[in-house]
């Protein structure tokens, strides 16, 4: 493996996390209703446990309410109880065949934790971005080792990761801010 194959993994890595974490942020609660929220949510569908998303339409109907519209007859009650007891602290009603979930308003200390939580997927994300700039540093320093490299190659190299590494957290740090407005807005 050459320092150029060394770098392109760690990025390509680093922007692999970038994306986990911003999944990770989709499916944390702003005030605002998004159809992410429900992601989480598995339904007992014939014996096994299958994501809402393949049992129902989940939409938007305001920006306050989901609309949940079950394929099949027989699943609203089932995806109801799903959403209630899911942590979320969702309370779905049923109409008809459609199934309305609306967002309750955030209590400011309800937001004052989910900022916490934000927080502390940021700092995990921030974790494995400098893991993976500690492995790269350290496949470097067996290439010089071993005489497949410079020890010029390995400082040039070196800064170029750090200075990868760099980008990656100020783009989760921007995230986290994001995010934080978004659930301390009212």
């Amino acid at each position: 493996m050459t320092i150029a194959d060394i770098k392109s993994n760690t990025q390509t890595k680093m922007d692999q996390s970038i994306a986990a974490f911003k999944n990770n942020l989709t499916k944390i609660r702003t005030g605002r209703a998004s159809p992410a929220l429900l992601d989480t949510i598995h339904v007992e569908y014939y014996g096994n446990n299958v994501p809402l998303s393949q049992v129902a339409n989940v939409a938007l109907i305001d920006a306050r309410t989901i609309s949940v519209q079950p394929w099949e007859k027989g699943m609203g009650a089932k995806i109801e109880k799903a959403i209630r007891e899911s942590d979320l602290g969702l309370n779905p009603a049923s109409m008809g065949d459609l199934i309305r979930v609306p967002m309750p308003p955030m209590s400011e200390e309800r937001r004052k934790e989910m900022t916490k939580i934000v927080r502390s997927e940021g700092e995990n994300a921030k974790i494995a971005v400098r893991n993976l700039r500690r492995d790269a540093n350290e496949a470097i320093k067996r290439l010089v080792k071993d005489k497949e490299a410079t020890e010029d190659d390995q400082k040039r190299s070196e800064a170029d990761i750090q200075k990868s590494t760099d980008k990656h957290i100020a783009e989760i740090d921007a995230l986290v801010a994001s995010k934080e407005k978004d659930i301390m807005e009212v």
